[in-house]
């Protein structure tokens, strides 16, 4: 692709553009596969041309599936979601014909490692919890509530599993539910960030959050734990902002 006068970004390895006359091509790889967009059509053809020269590749058509995300195009925008990765999932948990939660977490119900009994399937638990951190790429709603039940994965308890299954039956109620990128959006980026103080009973860490539009685009969010304890309220923000501070930096490298 440099070769071919791709730039290749320093924000990100895996993503190369190149600029003509006739607007921006861009090329998103990882492992052996690739998303080829942009406005220049002939440079996307000579570009498939000469990579199915070389390795022989093939052509899929217009990006409606990619490593389990779908993609779903109208007038208004395009829609990416994870809907028949949600459902795989609810089938293979047996939870299919559920009854549905209205929210992922009960936020009443505080889980530390003493919650109650040990669940005997850790590696059950773990391969759950993969699953589930795999959909929140394109459900921000969940991202908070899996981020809790990921930082019991070395000892969970019979609580921490039930919670987790209250996150699928919340996915239950809306499969298909993801993000929408309309085309009428401009190009202001715009974030916000919070956190809570004190709130992981084991540790008396805080998470905090974050969340980043391009437009009325979201297009980066992120829940996690902060690595130290926060003396104070204001401490704990300060470290949200931090963490928020260093993504908008590394989003707009990449823009």
């Amino acid at each position: 692709l440099i070769s071919l006068d791709y730039s290749k970004s320093k924000a990100d390895y895996s993503l190369f553009t190149k600029k003509s006359s006739k607007g921006l091509t861009v090329i998103l790889t990882y492992v052996d596969d690739l998303v080829l967009a942009g406005e220049d059509l002939d440079e996307i053809n000579n570009v498939k041309q000469i990579l199915h020269k070389e390795f022989g590749i093939k052509d899929l058509g217009q990006l409606k599936f990619f490593l389990g995300l779908e993609v779903a195009r109208s007038a208004k925008g395009i829609c990416l979601n994870q809907r028949k990765y949600a459902l795989d999932l609810l089938q293979d948990t047996g939870l299919l014909a559920s009854k549905p939660c209205s929210t992922p977490m009960d936020h009443t119900n505080h889980l530390h490692k003493a919650s109650g009994p040990m669940f005997e399937d850790v590696t059950k638990y773990r391969r759950l919890l993969g699953r589930l951190i795999y959909l929140t790429n394109t459900r921000p709603d969940i991202s908070y509530a899996v981020g809790k039940l990921s930082q019991s994965l070395d000892c969970p308890t019979v609580a921490h599993y039930q919670a987790a299954l209250r996150v699928l039956k919340y996915i239950k109620n809306a499969p298909g539910k993801g993000l929408f990128f309309p085309v009428a959006s401009d190009l202001k980026l715009t974030g916000y960030t919070d956190s809570d103080w004190s709130t992981c009973i084991d540790s008396r860490r805080s998470t905090s959050g974050f969340c980043f539009f391009l437009g009325q685009s979201l297009i980066s969010w992120k829940s996690k734990k902060q690595s130290v304890v926060s003396r104070s309220s204001s401490e704990a923000e300060y470290r949200a902002m931090a963490l928020a501070t260093c993504e908008s930096q590394w989003i707009v490298y990449l823009l």
